[in-house]
Order: structure tokens, then sequence, then C-alpha cells
């Protein structure tokens, strides 16, 4: 189960937003939670963009986008049970990182930001944690995420290949040379 969420930049590791918890897990977690803020601060341009780490009872999920390099990175963080499913995990993180992106992507790299400046998007964060606390609903949720990168997928390829025959025709090629 999702226990808990982070949102950090990565340049400097300023927290942008966190899941409001409630009192017993903020005391269950404290510990995990320092781990993650050592994280952030441990970041670089050349970390990997997806990695799990797995501390006592629990395991730390972290996604960078876009890219570490890029000034404007994300890292987005959760702590899970450690018998969640790591797929699940960063396909959570991975809907939190395009809504967050969707939302407040132009607001990222502004130098006066304050921590936790983004705190509204816990309403977000906790409606689509509800969303994969039952790991079946969260698999088909996954699933479906899957089918439509699929489809999207299979859109641009026959966009490349319509263009492909769109360039032969427009030279004059003929599609039964060998």
């Amino acid at each position: 189960m999702v226990r808990s969420t982070q949102i950090a930049r990565v340049s400097d590791g300023l927290p942008l937003a966190q899941s409001v918890d409630d009192s017993q897990t903020e005391n269950d977690l404290s510990e995990y939670k320092q781990q993650a803020k050592l994280i952030f601060r441990r970041i670089t341009p050349n970390s990997e963009p997806r990695c799990s780490i797995e501390s006592g009872n629990f395991v730390l999920h972290y996604l960078i986008h876009p890219p570490p390099s890029q000034p404007s990175s994300v890292v987005y963080l959760t702590i899970t049970d450690r018998s969640y499913p790591r797929k699940l995990a960063f396909s959570y993180l991975d809907e939190l990182s395009k809504e967050f992106e969707r939302s407040y992507a132009s607001q990222v790299e502004a130098r006066n930001l304050r921590p936790f400046a983004f705190v509204a998007f816990d309403t977000f964060m906790q409606r689509t944690k509800r969303l994969y606390e039952d790991s079946r609903t969260a698999q088909s949720a996954a699933a479906s995420n899957n089918l439509e990168r699929l489809n999207e997928d299979l859109q641009d390829v026959t966009r490349i290949m319509t263009k492909n025959m769109e360039d032969l025709l427009w030279r004059g090629d003929s599609l039964d040379r060998e």
C-alpha cells in the first residue's frame, strides 16, 4: 500500500508538495521521511531516473521527470509497504508526474518558490492514492494506462508510415521495386 508521497525539485531538493498523513502514519514513517530528504539532497544530474530503495519494512520508490539533467526536473517519491508491487508504485508515480507537470511545470523553475508551494496538489495525490490502495483496482488502472501508451505508439507508427508512403509517392518511386 502507498503510505506517503513527497515531491521535490531536483536542482536544490526544495520540497514542492507532500501528502498529508495522519498522525499514526507520520509517527511510523518519520525515519523513512528523513531518508527521503537525504535522497533528495543526494540526487545529481547523473542519478538513475527511477529507483527503489528497500529500508526496513518499507520501500522508497522515486521517479525523476523530466530527466535529472534538465533544470525543471522534479523527483516524485513514495513510501510503500515492502509487499506492494514495484510496477504499481511506479505507475502511481507516473500518474502523479503527468498531472503535476500539466498543472505546475511552468512554475517549478522559479527561484522565489517557497517550500511546499504546491500543497494544493495533495488533493490529487490523495485521490490517486485511494485508487492504488487496492492492488486489483490499481493493476487494472495500470493496465489501461499501458493500453493507452500502446495505442499512442501505434498511432505514432501509423503516422510515420503514412508520411513515408507520402514521401515515396511524392518522389514517384514504385512500391514494387526490389
